[in-house]
């Protein structure tokens, strides 16, 4: 994700700061400074913070590894200030698969509450959970509050919280996959509406944060579910672009500057008769120009780990690779031999002529 830090890295997943959680603490601290709060409860507010954040990254976890028992892989977690998002490569196809995915965040807070409930009844301090959310003075007491709070949050049916694949995955059972997503990100997009009326009529600014963040979320869903749909059971040679450019790793940059203004091309392929040996993009030739000059051979800056597509490859996993490696052209090969290049505005262009086409046939 964009604007995110990494922090370190557990079992293989990227753990990422966004830069907008720098933007709460900094937030905290100023909200305790103008209640004329001291140093020290400042740092109290900030630690809690941290540890809810790490109640978080625990319930991100949950989901990486119920996903990692079904042959899934996690790319990375990353802390907003809204919560964590971990990146799988992919969602499961099966129901009961992403059903038990989405459960296994929400049940690793229910085992954090449950291990402190079990400390309080020990401690014969164990209240009524009312005291707990709403009168709560110590550390621990608001952390099981917060991790109940979580749950219960996480659990409401509207992507992009747990609770919305919940009630796909149930749907999916009985629907199509498609349709099972529609009608849960209606579902969720209802639930924003009434999250921004709340927030409208107790004048709670938090609330239509959240309104916005959901309404944005099911659509996202709804939208990328879509594309998946329109892409299954083709390949990738049906959306390639065949006629582009190619590189040698020894031609100057002021070739694929030539290359640039005399067509649309942006990206190139970099071609030995051993193959695709490299990629020169847009981003890395500006770059270049500037630090090296017209001159430099495309060598010295192309990208040499470069994943490629071959041509009879499912579309729906060429795009899902496209969107991982966050490229903006990828090569299509067969065998060792290059045949085209894809990119995300192909495959959209793809998808709108083919949904023009349909829309004919049905008018007839």
């Amino acid at each position: 994700m964009s604007w995110s830090w990494k922090v370190g890295e557990i079992r293989g997943i990227g753990l990422y700061i966004h830069f907008t959680f720098l933007i709460l603490i900094a937030f905290l601290v100023f909200s305790h400074w103008t209640r004329g709060h001291d140093a020290w409860q400042t740092l109290q507010g900030i630690g809690f913070v941290m540890a809810l954040f790490g109640c978080v990254v625990l319930h991100e976890f949950g989901h990486a590894l119920m996903a990692a028992r079904y042959g899934i892989q996690t790319r990375d977690i990353t802390l907003l200030p809204i919560g964590g998002v971990a990146r799988l490569e992919r969602m499961p196809e099966d129901p009961w698969q992403e059903l038990w995915v989405a459960l296994a965040g929400p049940a690793v807070n229910v085992v954090i509450a449950a291990l402190l409930g079990g400390w309080f009844l020990i401690q014969g301090t164990l209240l009524p959970l009312s005291q707990f959310v709403w009168g709560a003075d110590s550390f621990l007491a608001k952390l099981f509050a917060v991790n109940i709070s979580l749950v219960l949050f996480n659990l409401l049916p509207a992507f992009p919280m747990d609770g919305g694949r919940v009630l796909r995955a149930i749907l999916a059972t009985r629907l199509t996959y498609p349709q099972a997503t529609q009608i849960a990100a209606t579902v969720g997009q209802a639930m924003a509406v009434l999250f921004g009326l709340a927030g409208l009529m107790f004048s709670q600014p938090f609330l239509l944060f959240i309104a916005l963040f959901v309404w944005i979320g099911a659509g996202q869903e709804s939208s990328l579910v879509q594309v998946k749909s329109a892409l299954y059971g083709l390949n990738a040679a049906v959306a390639m672009q065949r006629q582009f450019r190619v590189l040698a790793a020894t031609d100057s940059l002021q070739i694929a500057i030539d290359a640039i203004l005399d067509g649309s091309q942006g990206d190139f392929p970099v071609v030995s008769q051993s193959g695709v040996v490299g990629m020169l993009t847009r981003n890395r030739l500006l770059v270049a120009l500037a630090q090296l000059g017209a001159d430099a051979e495309v060598a010295q800056v192309m990208q040499r780990e470069v994943p490629v597509i071959e041509e009879h490859e499912p579309l729906e996993q060429a795009f899902a690779k496209l969107q991982q490696c966050e490229c903006p052209a990828l090569p299509v090969v067969r065998g060792d031999e290059l045949v085209g290049l894809l990119t995300l505005e192909n495959i959209g262009e793809f998808i709108a002529i083919r949904s023009a086409l349909s829309g004919r046939a049905t008018a007839r």
